[in-house]
C-alpha cells in the first residue's frame, strides 16, 4: 500500500514570524477554529511552558493536517540560533522545506546558515515573504537581497512567466522553443514543480501570516511544487530518530521518520520492542497498530533509543549539518543535597538533547554541559527548576578546547605486575593523526588473547576496546578531550575465569594516560570562519577592530551599498566581535559565523 505524505519544516530566523505560520496553515486546513497567539502563549506546536513564557520556539514540534489527497506532517523548529541542533536532526527527515523571511528585517544572518543547510541536504524549499503588512515592510527589498545573499534561483510566484520556468526545466524548454502560444499554465505548472524538487528553482510567496493574506497561494505552493512521498510499506523497515521525548510518566518517546516499510506496535526491534505506536493526524498524535512509509510516529517502550539512532535498516545519508557547540560551563545546584538529582535531571536532559555532552569530573566534584550560547544555558536553568524541582547556579561559560598529541606515546601493564592492581594485560600505543579526522581504534593482538568467554566475538571485543579507548580520552594531560589519534592495542592477556570485562575497562585508562603523558598534548582552541556584512562606510572602522581582535581577514568586498568581509577568528574573542557590531555598523551588520577547525593556542 503506497501513502502520499508531505513532511514539511518550517525554518526561520527568530521572530521572522513561522509560528504563526504554522498557525495560520492549520487554521487554514481547518485543523484549529482559532488562530493561537505566539505572546499569549496559545501556539499549537509551542507546548511547553517556557516556550509559552518566552514566545520562541525551543523543541521541534509536530502537527498535521491534510491538502486535498496529502497529508502533511509540519514540523516546527527554533528560530534561536542557541537551538539550532534542534534544526539539525529535523532537516535529514524532511521532504521538503518553506524557509520564511520578514519584510521588516529581510534576510538574516540564520537565514542565510539555513538556507545553505538546505541547499546541502537538496531539501526542496519554498521561501515565504511574511508580515508584508507590517510598517517598514519592503517586499522588493527582500526579493533583491534573496538573490544577492541566498540564492539566485529564486522565482517570484505571481509575477513569473514561462521564460523563466523554461530556464530551469529542459521540458518546458523544448516546448517553448517548438511553439510558445501553445504552452499551458499546467504545463508551466508542472515544470516549475520539476525545478523546484530538483532545486533549480525556489518559488517565493509574499503575504502575512497575521491577516492570512497570502496563505492560500503558500498552501496550493506546498501541495502543487513540493514533492510528497510514495513510500514503499512492503519495503524493510527503515526510519530515523529525530527527537526523543517524554511521556506523562517520564518514559522515554522516540519521534521517528519512517523512509521505508510498516511497523507494527508490539513488534521486537534490535533497539527494543515497540509497546505502542502513534501517528498524527490532524494536529496532535493519535494511538494506531501501525506506521508506512512516508509517515512520522511517536514510539513507546526503545527506552535505550538515542536521536540519531536507526530504526531497521540505516540509511547512509543520514548526516549532520551543524557544529557542535564551542562553549562550555559548569552547572552546579544551589541546595548541596540535590548534586544527585542534578545529576540524573541532567542525564535525561541530554537524551533529549545528546550535543549538551553532560561531563562529570570526578575530582573536581563538577558536572558540565557544553551550550550554544546564554539563551540555552537560561532555558537549561528555568527547565531543571520548573520539571525537576532543582535551583542551579552556572559558571562563567568558557571554550571547549581540546588536546592533540605532541607525538606518539605508548604503555603497557602486565597481569601479576606490581604496579598492575586488575587481572588483565593491556598494552596501547597513541600517535598523532591528521587534525580534523578523529579518534581511531585499532586491534593489533594475537586472537588467542582475547578472552572469548568474557567478549562473544573478536568483533565484540573491539567495540568494547574502542568504546573504553574513547572514554578515556574524554579528559586528556590539560583537562580537555584529546583528539585526532590513532590508537592501537598492542598487548592483550587474561587469566581465565578470573578475568572480567570490569579489568579492561579499568586498566585501559591507567595505560593510556601513561601513553598519552610520554606522547605529551598541546591545547588547541576553535576558530570560526565569519561573513559581516555593512553599510559600506562601516568597512574601515571593522577592519580596525578585527585587527585589534587578532582577526584573519580573508576577503573583503564594497559596493555603493554594502561592504562584506569574510575572514577567521578565535571563538573566544567571537563574542567581543559582535559587542561591537552594531556600533560599528549603525545597527544594519550581519554577521554570519560558523565553527571552521581547531588550531593551537598562541
Amino acid at each position: 500500500m503506497l501513502h502520499r505524505t508531505l513532511n514539511l519544516g518550517i525554518l526561520a530566523h527568530v521572530d521572522a514570524g513561522k509560528t504563526t505560520l504554522t498557525e495560520r496553515l492549520l487554521h487554514a486546513a481547518g485543523v484549529i477554529d482559532e488562530i493561537g497567539s505566539v505572546d499569549d502563549g496559545t501556539t499549537q506546536t509551542d507546548t511547553l511552558a517556557l516556550e509559552r513564557r518566552r514566545g520562541i520556539t525551543i523543541k521541534a514540534a509536530v502537527v498535521s493536517f491534510a491538502i486535498d489527497d496529502v497529508t502533511v506532517n509540519l514540523i516546527d523548529t527554533p528560530g534561536h540560533p542557541d537551538f539550532i541542533a534542534e534544526v539539525d536532526r529535523v532537516l535529514g527527515v524532511l521532504d521538503g522545506a518553506v524557509l520564511v523571511i520578514s519584510a521588516v528585517e529581510g534576510v538574516q544572518a540564520q537565514t542565510r546558515l539555513l538556507m545553505r543547510a538546505l541547499q546541502r541536504l537538496r531539501v526542496p524549499t519554498l521561501l515565504f515573504v511574511n508580515k508584508i503588512d507590517r510598517t517598514g515592510a519592503d517586499p522588493e527589498r527582500v526579493l533583491r537581497q534573496v538573490a544577492e545573499r541566498l540564492t539566485a534561483d529564486a522565482v517570484a510566484v505571481g509575477s513569473v512567466c514561462v521564460e523563466d520556468v523554461a530556464e530551469r526545466d529542459d521540458e518546458l524548454l523544448a516546448a517553448y522553443v517548438d511553439d510558445p502560444r501553445r504552452i499551458t499554465s499546467e504545463q508551466e505548472r508542472l515544470a516549475l514543480a520539476r525545478a523546484t524538487a530538483s532545486l533549480r528553482a525556489h518559488p517565493v510567496f509574499f503575504g502575512s501570516a497575521r491577516t492570512g493574506a497570502g496563505i492560500g497561494e503558500l498552501t496550493r505552493g506546498i501541495t502543487e511544487l513540493l514533492p510528497a512521498q510514495e513510500g514503499d510499506a512492503a519495503a524493510p523497515v527503515s526510519g530515523t530518530v529525530f527527537k526523543v521525548g517524554r511521556g506523562e510518566a517520564g518514559e522515554s518517546v522516540a519521534y521517528v521518520r519512517m523512509f521505508a516499510g510498516t511497523l507494527r506496535a508490539r513488534e521486537r526491534l534490535p533497539e527494543g520492542k515497540v509497546t505502542a505506536l502513534a501517528t498524527f493526524d490532524r494536529g496532535g498524535a493519535v494511538q494506531t497498530q501501525t506506521v508506512c512509509a512516508g509517515q512520522i510516529a511517536k514510539l513507546w517502550g526503545l527506552g535505550r533509543i538515542r536521536i540519531g539512532d536507526p530504526i531497521g535498516a540505516p540509511r547512509a545519508n543520514a548526516v549532520a549539518v551543524f557544529d557542535r557547540p564551542t562553549l562550555e560551563t559548569v552547572v552546579a545546584p544551589l541546595d548541596g543535597g540535590d548534586r544527585a538529582a542534578l545529576h540524573s535531571a541532567l542525564v535525561q536532559l541530554a537524551e533529549q538533547d545528546p550535543l549538551i555532552n553532560l561531563r562529570q569530573d570526578d575530582s573536581r566534584h563538577e558536572l558540565s554541559v557544553c551550550v550554544y550560547g546564554e539563551v540555552q544555558k537560561e532555558v537549561i536553568e528555568a527547565t531543571l527548576a520548573d520539571d525537576y524541582g532543582i535551583d542551579v547556579e552556572f559558571r562563567e561559560t568558557t571554550m571547549i578546547c581540546i588536546e592533540r598529541p605532541l607525538g606518539s606515546g605508548a604503555a603497557v601493564e602486565e597481569i601479576g605486575a606490581e604496579t598492575n592492581q586488575h587481572v588483565a594485560t593491556v598494552g596501547l600505543r597513541l600517535d598523532p593523526a591528521e587534525p580534523g579526522s578523529g579518534i581511531a581504534f585499532r586491534l593489533e593482538v594475537e586472537l588467542r588473547s582475547v578472552p572469548l568467554y568474557i567478549y562473544k566475538t573478536v568483533d565484540d571485543f573491539r567495540s568494547s576496546m574502542d568504546a573504553y579507548v574513547r572514554a578515556s580520552l574524554e579528559r586528556g594531560l590539560a583537562g580537555w578531550r584529546v583528539d585526532d589519534c590513532v590508537v592501537t592495542m598492542t598487548h592483550s592477556g587474561y587469566a581465565a575465569p578470573v578475568s572480567g570485562a570490569g579489568d579492561f575497562r579499568k586498566l585501559t585508562p591507567v595505560v593510556l594516560m601513561r601513553a598519552l603523558q610520554e606522547a605529551g598534548t598541546v591545547v588547541c582552541e576553535p576558530i570560526h570562519r565569519f561573513v559581516l556584512d555593512g553599510p559600506p562606510d562601516a568597512l574601515r572602522p571593522t577592519l580596525r577592530v578585527l585587527a585589534h581582535l587578532r582577526a584573519e581577514v580573508l576577503t573583503t568586498t564594497a559596493s555603493d551599498t554594502t561592504c562584506t568581509v569574510e575572514g577567521e577568528i578565535a571563538a573566544a574573542r567571537m563574542h567581543l566581535l559582535q559587542r561591537e557590531l552594531r556600533g560599528l555598523t549603525h545597527g544594519e551588520g550581519v554577521l554570519e559565523f560558523a565553527f571552521d577547525r581547531y588550531e593551537p593556542v598562541t
